[in-house]
Parts: structure tokens; C-alpha cells; sequence
């Protein structure tokens, strides 16, 4: 069963950004596909395994950024 998290990601300016957050997140269990946008601040995260919130804000956080979930 896949599901779909989103979360607001405040910080966020450029490509670079992106790429800091995508890595830390993709390393938590589960994750299948993360797509993160400094534009709009969205990231979204398919995952094989439900995922704690707790557990990307703090890789959103080691990524030094700020999230909360929609």
C-alpha cells in the first residue's frame, strides 16, 4: 500500500535546498519518492510505510529547514 504525506517546508530558496531535503528524508524507511519544491514549499513524500511526523520534521530539520504537515 503506497501513501502520499505533504508537508509545508518553510526556508527553502534554491535547487540546493531541494536537494538537502531530499536526501535527509529519503533516508528514512519506507520512503519510495520525495518530491520537494523551494517555489512553493510543498514537499511530498510516497512512502511503502507510514511514516511518523516526527520523523521527517526532524530530518527536515537535520536538512535545516522547517516543516509541518497539511
Amino acid at each position: 500500500m503506497t501513501m502520499l504525506n505533504e508537508y509545508r517546508v518553510t526556508g527553502m530558496s534554491c535547487g540546493h535546498c531541494e536537494t538537502s531535503v531530499r536526501d535527509e528524508v529519503s533516508k528514512l524507511d519506507g520512503v519510495e519518492q520525495v518530491d520537494v519544491s523551494a517555489a512553493t514549499g510543498r514537499l511530498l513524500i510516497t512512502s511503502a510505510l507510514p511514516l511518523s511526523d516526527s520523523a521527517v520534521i526532524a530530518a527536515v530539520d537535520e536538512a535545516g529547514y522547517e516543516a509541518a504537515r497539511i
